[in-house]
């Protein structure tokens, strides 16, 4: 059985929030494959923490799950880390991704170097490879090199009677706010004051493209200003998976009543499409019961989108 788990353009935090339902939940895995270095990078711009925290909140998830997993971080490549790897420096998310995949011994697919190297070399041309959505060619350079990975972790027979033999585990996280007690919390769950509704939006009003896999579902929105909303859960941190369009706007979230916190939901790729991203209301939180509270605002003289807020799914830490 094969599980597709793939959604364009979300990072490593998205894929830690929505692991148990898109993955795990699915049945039992055997093997993992995971790439988050592109996104990581070009789409969330997430600083070493963040790579980290999404990484290492996938693997202790998994091994926690299914201690017998085995597990794949491959890196995919932009043109951008292919300067960084030439000037002698690691990607920011390849760094992060590293740190967690040598703590757990995770075997990684450095597709990355391979095709920085090449190109630097003159054997391989950008073009060539397909882009950051590479074409037939550079999916056939990842495919080698992962068959190449299977033939040597298997290049000996088993043993007669040889039994499943579950990873160790370290016992402490590098980061302990890594996000592996993410999980969705449904909206349906929240608490509406003011200007929210939930169900499907009415998408043929709203300008921006859209992408066929969000346009059928319920969701959490609000169109303007002074929406306000609660949500009690448990954990150390909380934020939601979004989709931020062209009217995507500003909201303040304050947890137990604390002092509130302004998260642009626009993305720099929001402009004309209705986008998918997680965004961390606060990710810092001591272990236990909270209430968010989040509101719509509008804000003075911003230049980009507008007061709209659309939440697929809370995302608990």
């Amino acid at each position: 059985t094969f599980t597709d788990a793939g959604i364009s353009s979300t990072c490593s935090t998205t894929g830690a929030g929505r692991l148990s339902t898109h993955v795990l939940g699915k049945g039992p895995v055997d093997l993992f494959f995971i790439e988050f270095a592109v996104n990581d990078d070009q789409d969330a711009g997430h600083k070493l923490r963040e790579c980290i925290r999404g990484m290492e909140g996938l693997i202790r998830h998994c091994r926690t799950y299914n201690p017998n997993m085995d597990i794949v971080i491959t890196y995919f490549v932009n043109t951008g880390m292919i300067k960084t790897i030439h000037s002698g420096k690691s990607p920011i998310p390849m760094a992060g991704h590293k740190k967690v995949a040598e703590y757990y011994s995770i075997s990684t697919n450095d597709l990355a170097t391979e095709v920085a190297q090449q190109i630097k070399a003159g054997t391989l041309t950008w073009k060539k490879f397909g882009g950051v959505h590479p074409g037939p060619y550079g999916n056939a350079m990842c495919t080698k090199m992962i068959e190449k990975l299977m033939d040597k972790a298997w290049a000996k027979p088993l043993r007669p009677l040889a039994a499943k033999t579950a990873h160790k585990m370290p016992d402490k996280p590098i980061d302990p706010q890594s996000y592996f007690d993410a999980r969705f919390i449904a909206p349906a769950k929240a608490k509406i004051k003011s200007g929210w509704k939930l169900g499907v939006p009415d998408w043929k009003s709203l300008k921006g493209s859209k992408r066929g896999r969000f346009t059928k579902v319920d969701m959490l929105s609000a169109d303007a200003a002074g929406g306000e909303l609660s949500l009690e859960f448990t954990g150390k941190g909380i934020g939601a998976y979004v989709i931020a369009g062209p009217d995507a706007g500003v909201v303040e979230a304050s947890i137990d009543g604390g002092k509130p916190v302004k998260i642009d939901l626009y993305h720099r790729y929001s402009r004309g499409l209705h986008y998918p991203r997680t965004v961390m209301f606060d990710a810092d939180l001591e272990p236990g019961k909270h209430t968010l509270t989040l509101k719509t605002i509008a804000v003075e003289g911003r230049k980009q989108g507008g007061t709209a807020a659309r939440i697929l799914q809370f995302v608990a830490n």
